[in-house]
């Protein structure tokens, strides 16, 4: 397991929590704990932008159930929007997800993701009395104002230019990538940062989003001609045969494949995976400290700060390519 900081990348210096302000929420979050008072009173709502089942979030809410088991009582409330991404069944959502909120009263509502921020929270509780803490968002609050007086959270980012290093480590010189992906926002938030970042380092990568199991397979095809592939995420395309994909990639991957999603790595040779328990554990820790007492407004933003890596060696064992030692010794090693 690796534990960076930003790697050049970050939010601007007043979104993200610096080493003081983690070490000033490390006391809040133990003080919070020791205090048990009317705990199982309280009442607290998840709100996810995705479905039951999505991997991602899924690890999210464990991280968010283990921590806040004697803490209050955990409702939730799924938005589905990974799935279905048409504006107007998203708008709808949150509506409904409003009036669910409104209705249960919960103390503090955890919302994770994009769409639940964007939808739900910048049109309905701005600066409200109702404290919200987020979680997942990618890469920045810009497009939300975060934060809010009655808001603070987490921000996801991945590790961008340490999974570029690894790639020229691998292959050599690189001048262009293909980024294969399901054709939803936070996919399209993701690519532009990447491709931004990539551009600042001489490299120029392509963004192919897809619908469907067959259009991935097509352009997975055409993109063994690149210097390397990302596959950063199927979750959105909803006929995804895993062992379709699994076979089809172990018939015609040539080019070095890697990706930031654990549920990938079947698909692909190398992995730097970002932790999904950390984003929920960090969540319910601030939960934590907001039933206490604490103003979320008083609470910094902060990013995540760790991730896996992965290493696929049945995919990597049939390609040209050799991992240098510092990464080998490090990554988890799994046949798939």
């Amino acid at each position: 397991m690796e534990d960076h900081s930003t790697h050049g990348f970050a939010p601007k210096a007043s979104t993200f929590c610096t080493h003081h302000n983690y070490v000033f929420l490390t006391l809040l979050f133990m003080a919070a704990l020791m205090v048990t008072n009317n705990a199982q009173a309280a009442n607290c709502l998840y709100v996810s932008s995705y479905h039951e089942g999505y991997e991602w979030n899924d690890g999210i809410e464990e991280g968010i159930e283990s921590t806040l088991k004697n803490s209050c009582k955990l409702d939730k409330f799924y938005m589905d929007t990974k799935r279905n991404p048409d504006k107007s069944f998203i708008e709808n959502m949150a509506i409904r997800a409003q009036a669910y909120i409104e209705k249960t009263d919960p103390d503090v509502v955890i919302a994770c993701d994009d769409n639940a921020s964007k939808y739900l929270i910048k049109p309905f509780y701005k600066d409200k009395k109702r404290p919200f803490v987020f979680c997942g968002i990618n890469w920045t609050t810009e497009e939300y104002g975060y934060p809010y007086s009655n808001v603070t959270g987490m921000i996801e980012i991945a590790p961008i230019r340490p999974l570029l290093k690894v790639i020229r480590n691998i292959v050599g010189n690189v001048a262009q990538g293909v980024y294969l992906s399901a054709d939803v926002l936070t996919e399209h938030k993701d690519y532009q940062r990447y491709k931004d970042k990539y551009q600042e380092e001489n490299v120029t990568l392509k963004g192919i989003f897809v619908k469907t199991n067959d259009e991935w397979k097509k352009e997975f095809l055409k993109a063994q001609n690149a210097d390397f592939i990302i596959l950063n995420n199927n979750s959105g395309i909803n006929d995804w045969d895993k062992k379709d994909i699994q076979q089809f990639v172990h018939k015609t991957d040539s080019t070095l494949t890697v990706t930031n999603y654990d549920w990938m790595v079947p698909y692909a040779m190398l992995a730097m995976t970002k932790l999904p328990q950390e984003q929920g554990e960090w969540a319910a820790k601030v939960t934590q400290a907001i039933l206490q007492g604490e103003k979320p407004g008083g609470i910094p933003v902060v990013v995540n700060r760790r991730w896996n890596i992965y290493v696929n060696g049945s995919l990597l064992g049939k390609s040209p390519y050799k991992l240098p030692s510092s990464i080998a010794s490090k990554a988890v090693h799994i046949d798939q």
